[in-house]
């Protein structure tokens, strides 16, 4: 029995993509296959896929027109057939002991999700970040981490929760692990780092800046889910504070890294645009109100003037620093 099916995004990764299966057919887990989508490539990632199906009866290749990430995630859930799910992307890679260690823990505890800390790899540094620890849904909602590629998904439960990638969107790990908060009964974690987010240096056009406000409609997405499944009012609260949070710190950063004066005014107006009309009283949340981190003392700090500075200060200093670059699947 396949105990976990990991899905492989690729997209034109023929500089990333061997070192990214080779720490797949590494792993000590020896009940795993590997979903490799490609996604309409035009490199040479087809025939890379080619050469590792036929050497490995591990990997799984398949081809897609290009639909993007979300779109290949959702299309490689139909092949893979593990006990539990997982996501890498295909210029990421991870330790040998990964995927054992973390199937191991979610065979204890019948876990819906397990989580692990992850390393940020540059080319000539490692930074690791390790994962706080929250146990209950409202926590997860305000404060989890919300990437997949760390983190192993009981398969059946996925499936019954209906919960997929959101098409055509940038930020879609946002919109997924937010959306399956109220269907978890067990989260689980470990305390090893072995996953390797490769940090893909390059200057940001003006273009980037269409793609940043995608946020907005992830954001919009995730209201719209709990909504209609009759979740909202169970977590008003915490989605008020989750649309603050996002608006006024991740997306805020990313939005002043663009280069394009014009542009980056336009978005960052957008962005704060989009918090006080979805939510006016939004400086009121009981869980901002409660927050005592240096990211809660800076968001009670934002009102229309504060906001305003903190937009051109940050930009200058980015600029002053050289810090416009990003890492992003196409």
């Amino acid at each position: 029995m396949i105990k976990v099916s990991v899905i492989v995004p690729v997209y034109n990764m023929e500089e990333y993509l061997e070192r990214c299966l080779d720490s797949l057919l590494e792993q000590t887990l020896d009940d795993i296959e590997i979903i490799a989508v490609d996604d309409g490539s035009t490199d040479s990632s087809a025939e890379i896929l080619r050469r590792y199906s036929e050497k490995s009866a591990k990997i799984i290749s398949v081809r897609k027109e290009n639909g993007g990430s979300s779109d290949a995630r959702n299309f490689g859930l139909s092949y893979a057939s593990g006990e539990y799910i997982g996501y890498l992307d295909s210029d990421d890679f991870v330790d040998p002991v990964m995927y054992n260690v973390m199937y191991c823990k979610a065979a204890e505890n019948a876990s819906d999700i397990v989580e692990c800390n992850l390393h940020h790899t540059f080319t000539t540094r490692e930074d690791t970040e390790r994962v706080k620890k929250y146990y209950t849904k409202k926590e997860l909602l305000c404060f989890g981490r919300n990437i997949v590629w760390n983190k192993i998904f009981r398969r059946t439960w996925l499936l019954e929760t209906g919960v997929r990638f959101p098409f055509g969107l940038i930020y879609e790990d946002v919109s997924f692990c937010i959306n399956l908060v109220p269907y978890i009964t067990r989260y689980d974690y470990v305390d090893i780092a072995p996953v390797h987010y490769f940090q893909r240096s390059g200057s940001v056009n003006n273009s980037s800046s269409v793609k940043t406000l995608q946020i907005i409609g992830v954001l919009r997405e995730i209201l719209d889910f709990y909504t209609d499944r009759g979740y909202y009012s169970e977590y008003e609260q915490e989605l008020e504070y989750l649309y603050a949070r996002i608006l006024l710190c991740s997306s805020f950063k990313r939005m002043c890294n663009i280069p394009g004066r014009l542009q980056r005014k336009d978005a960052l107006t957008r962005n704060f645009r989009e918090l006080i009309d979805t939510f006016p009283l939004w400086r009121h949340n009981k869980v901002l109100k409660s927050e005592r981190s240096r990211y809660g003392l800076y968001m009670r700090s934002v009102n229309k003037i504060t906001y305003r500075m903190y937009s051109l200060l940050l930009p200058a200093f980015f600029s002053a620093t050289g810090r416009f670059s990003r890492k992003r699947y196409s």
